[in-house]
């Protein structure tokens, strides 16, 4: 009689584990939100690995302790607004007392993708961005925008705003948003859609892809110009050297100087001829920023004067040679900045006269180079490395497309480093390899909420979000 039982229970167990199959394979979030429901209780503080499993699994996480802030319903209607929209946005609801200590950075280095990471932190806002997602400007920018708010309307606005400005995509590991129930027949009838639609989708993809390429081709060719201008101009400098290996007085540390001047110029020669985007000058102006170097410690040594100090070139144009002083310079409708200078636009600053700018063909004429189009971005970069440029070009055309989305999709990201490509920053697994700076301060104790500290993302909630 127990086998008779066993044997007309067996339907009823297939029966049960069909569905339990269906239920994961067709309503994944059902699954997940009631494996939640069964979860045991958090401990006091969730730990960030636990925030960063459950945040490369969905964009929206709400700590247990905090989950009054932002409901269910909330929550997952936002999850699918980000997921939607295919953005690395990373959002987290903690509680008031959440440790701040490098907060932002330990939960960027045990997430491991690249993204945009905002914290309601009780009732404190804050947020921080891989700089190839959304410039340190804009994170601010979003950040001061929505101080104030309840953590529902904070939270929905920031999440609009930012999407509408970030770049990059959303990690694989989300998934897409779906809904729950969608059925066969749905699937097999997308399946459809997605065949009958491959082959346009196909030509769109490579029409674009031409289309950029040829924008690509042809800013190279005007960049080219301006580069074998550059290139020319340091042959002839080397050519007016009145210098000679052999020559007397010569020693083996100003024969170094010559050599690595030599060297430059037929790297940037080489590097120029093998150019095939506009981001790849950036090692051509490189080579030649230390070439002209090299030719001044070489003038110094036989001089038998101290040698320079090493300082980026004339900012108004590089051709000057290595600058020898910073000097307060207002550009037409700008701000006052420091820039460097050679010794003859110093003295042109000095006097009241106007300094010997560097102007290309453009459109429109003859301009500024700060003022001819993105494709200079790399072509500065390669002069002004190390961080400089972004404070040099504030407030110009250059400096307005590089702190912008598109531009890092169409030139990369950087102020001059471009050696990610061209787009799909954002959402890629980096694990801990990211710029600390982009994820520092805050709290006063280096955690990203308070008055300041920590890289460029200082200040945040001590002053009631203003920067």
């Amino acid at each position: 009689m127990k086998a008779v039982r066993r044997i007309r229970s067996l339907p009823a167990l297939l029966l049960a584990a069909l569905a339990l199959v269906a239920g994961v394979v067709l309503t994944p979030g059902a699954a997940v939100a009631a494996s939640a429901s069964r979860a045991p209780a958090a401990p006091a503080v969730t730990s960030v690995s636990t925030i960063a499993e459950a945040l490369r699994k969905n964009p929206v996480y709400v700590d247990p302790a905090a989950a009054a802030q932002l409901p269910a319903a909330d929550r997952d209607a936002l999850a699918k607004h980000i997921k939607d929209a295919d953005k690395p946005l990373f959002i987290a609801v903690l509680p008031a007392g959440y440790p701040t200590q490098n907060l932002f950075a330990n939960l960027r280095t045990a997430t491991g993708v690249t993204g945009l990471y905002a914290i309601r932190l009780g009732d404190r806002f804050d947020a921080r961005a891989d700089s190839s997602v959304l410039s340190h400007t804009a994170v601010q920018n979003l950040v001061t925008s929505v101080q104030g708010e309840d953590a529902r309307a904070q939270l929905t606005d920031f999440t609009d705003r930012a999407l509408a400005n970030m770049g990059g995509k959303a990690p694989s590991s989300w998934g897409s948003s779906g809904g729950g129930g969608a059925s066969g027949i749905a699937l097999i009838i997308a399946a459809a859609v997605l065949v009958v639609g491959g082959a346009g989708a196909y030509a769109l993809v490579r029409r674009n892809r031409r289309r950029r390429e040829e924008e690509q081709r042809a800013a190279l060719d005007r960049l080219r110009v301006v580069v074998d201008e550059d290139i020319t101009a340091f042959g002839e400098e080397l050519d007016r050297l009145d210098f000679h290996p052999a020559e007397p007085g010569a020693d083996d540390a100003m024969r170094a100087d010559y050599e690595r001047a030599l060297d430059a110029y037929e790297q940037a020669k080489t590097a120029m001829a093998g150019a095939r985007r506009p981001e790849d000058v950036r090692a051509v102006t490189q080579a030649l920023e230390d070439g002209r170097f090299s030719l001044a410690q070489l003038a110094a040594r036989r001089h038998g004067m101290p040698l320079p100090e090493r300082r980026p070139p004339c900012f108004f144009d590089p051709r000057h040679g290595p600058s020898v002083a910073d000097a307060e310079w207002t550009p037409p409708g700008g701000a006052p900045r420091e820039v460097p200078v050679c010794a003859a636009d110093r003295t042109r600053l000095a006097e009241g006269r106007d300094p010997m700018i560097r102007e290309v063909d453009t459109d429109y004429g003859r301009r500024p180079y700060w003022d001819a189009g993105p494709a200079y971005g790399p072509w500065a970069g390669g002069y002004f490395g190390g961080g400089i440029l972004p404070g040099l070009l504030v407030g110009t055309l250059l400096g307005s497309m590089m702190s912008t989305p598109s531009y890092a999709a169409d030139y990369g990201t950087g102020y001059g480093d471009f050696g990610t490509g061209f787009g799909g920053e954002g959402g890629d697994v980096s694990g801990a390899d990211f710029n600390p700076d982009d994820f520092g301060g805050g709290f006063g104790d280096g955690g990203g909420f308070g008055d300041g500290g920590g890289g460029d993302f200082g200040g945040g909630f001590g002053d009631g979000g203003n920067f």
